[in-house]
């Protein structure tokens, strides 16, 4: 098996497509018509967008939206950059949530957080040596 990709349930598609292009610099792979769903380009695995209702019609039950008026949902979308403390500067002049500046954490990896516009954590990390 492989990860293929992660749909984020969202309240305005558009608007957070716009978001990720602007502040973490991916660019988009494909918006249905209706404007409920689209895909980014990741150079890996695909980042998708839903909208609220569309997801769902695609559940039998509800779901928890995430809201920056309360604590983020237990998983983070992990964006790997070379320059931790640029993109997180990048990510807060596009609309970002500061959560953590940028660290050096004991193992040598810089990380830092913010939340996205649903109020999604987001982890801005360099790479690491496998």
């Amino acid at each position: 098996m492989k990860f293929a990709y992660t749909i984020l349930y969202v309240n305005d598609v558009t608007a957070s497509i716009e978001f990720y292009e602007r502040a973490f610099g991916m660019t988009r792979r494909f918006v249905h018509e209706s404007n409920t769903y689209a895909e980014l380009e990741t150079e890996g695995t695909t980042l998708s967008f839903a909208q609220h209702d569309l997801a769902r019609s695609n559940l039998p039950i509800d779901f928890v939206k995430s809201s920056l008026q309360q604590a983020p949902a237990g998983f983070e979308i992990g964006i790997s950059t070379d320059d931790v403390p640029a993109a997180y500067a990048l990510a807060i002049a596009a609309g970002a949530t500061p959560l953590a500046e940028p660290k050096t954490k004991p193992w040598g990896q810089v990380v830092a957080y913010v939340r996205d516009l649903d109020g999604v954590l987001v982890e801005l990390c360099t790479p690491m040596g496998l």
